[in-house]
């Protein structure tokens, strides 16, 4: 019994070193699943190439989409606002280039513009096309310039600023490139340096943009910096191709018309249109656009080029007919043309909308001055 009890306890002992085992053998079999699971986490990866494959189907073509629809989006809206302006442009043209918009605004006459035009010799001397076209060195000149290229950029360069300035802006755009024709140079330069360049002439992030523009257009057309090929185009054709440019209106074309390819273009400016405005030449609210078209139909061939320049001469001297200015009475155009037509001089008598016109754009013109008076 004794034996048999001191041998019990070592069967316990071994049963409890038994268990250990069993016990460490189960932890071992517990700790193994552990990279099994390990496994299992790692193993996501191999899903995630099926994933992919079945994920970029759908998720990279999008993102494609996106980049495309992206990408292009600017390109087509800028080309098709240009493509606008270009069509609208040319519609315009074609629709008023051999009538007038306002087919029932008889004046001016031919007798009209013959009367206006001995008047304004008498202020401030006649003026008469010269047998040849010079680019001036000095002065920027508008459409002044014996290549119609160069016509063309001298033209954008006087747009809405003063002679002085736009003279200033040319002689800087020389002496930064070295010319008034290295084409190449401005062309390759980019926009910011022509900028910097024709900074003195104001409005030069516009006008340096529509320069290089009109270069890379003209490069792309035709393989060289020229436009020369328009001598020997008819006036539409010419008129039709400056318009195709982008930021080319039809002011800046009739100006390289009338004085580079010294045809019969009437051109419009500020003063041109105020003072016709007073004569009663177009109607109160034409736009100037409109008002181009009007008299380029209405005009004399012979007196589009005196007359163009003589109404800039007194629109720039007359204390009256500037801008700003009152009527006195005083003004020899405004006072003899409204007795000559009074008189028949210059055809018709003068219709009461002519009349109620101009008084019309004189209050206009009082009301503008008094609220710009410093007083006011």
């Amino acid at each position: 019994m004794a034996v048999s009890a001191a041998e019990s306890p070592p069967l316990r002992r071994s049963a409890r070193k038994a268990k250990r085992p069993v016990d460490v053998v189960a932890q071992a079999s517990l700790t193994s699943p552990a990279p099994k699971k390990r496994i299992k986490t790692e193993s996501p990866p191999l899903p995630w190439p099926e994933e992919k494959k079945s994920v970029p189907a759908t998720s990279p073509s999008p993102k494609k989409r996106r980049t495309k629809t992206k990408e292009p989006s600017p390109s087509p809206d800028g080309i098709d606002k240009a493509t606008h302006l270009r069509d609208r442009k040319l519609k315009a043209f074609a629709a008023h280039s051999r009538q007038s918009p306002f087919p029932d605004w008889a004046h001016p006459t031919p007798a009209e513009c013959a009367l206006a035009h001995d008047i304004l010799a008498q202020l401030h001397g006649d003026r008469v096309r010269p047998e040849r076209v010079v680019a001036p060195a000095a002065t920027a000149g508008c459409g002044n310039s014996p290549s119609v290229l160069d016509a063309l950029v001298r033209t954008i360069l006087s747009q809405n600023t003063s002679d002085r300035n736009s003279s200033r802006a040319k002689r800087d755009m020389d002496a930064v490139y070295g010319g008034s024709d290295h084409w190449d140079a401005i062309a390759e330069g980019g926009q910011e340096k022509l900028q910097r360049a024709i900074q003195s002439g104001g409005l030069s992030v516009v006008k340096s943009r529509v320069i290089i523009q009109v270069l890379q257009q003209a490069k792309a057309r035709y393989g060289v910096y020229s436009l020369d090929h328009l001598f020997d185009a008819s006036d539409d054709d010419a008129m039709r191709e400056m318009l195709s440019f982008q930021g080319v209106g039809p002011k800046t074309a009739s100006c390289v018309l009338l004085f580079c390819l010294r045809r019969a273009s009437f051109a419009v400016d500020t003063h041109v249109y105020r003072i016709t405005g007073l004569l009663g030449w177009r109607p109160p609210k034409a736009s100037r656009e409109d008002t181009q078209a009007h008299l380029d139909a209405l005009i004399p061939a012979e007196e589009k080029y005196p007359l163009h320049i003589l109404l800039i001469n007194h629109g720039k001297r007359c204390a009256e007919c500037r801008a700003g200015g009152k009527s006195l009475g005083r003004c020899e155009l405004r006072k003899a043309f409204r007795q000559g037509r009074l008189e028949g001089k210059a055809g018709e008598d003068i219709k009461e909308e002519e009349m109620e016109a101009v008084k019309q754009e004189e209050a206009l013109n009082e009301v503008k001055e008094e609220a710009s008076s410093p007083d006011s």
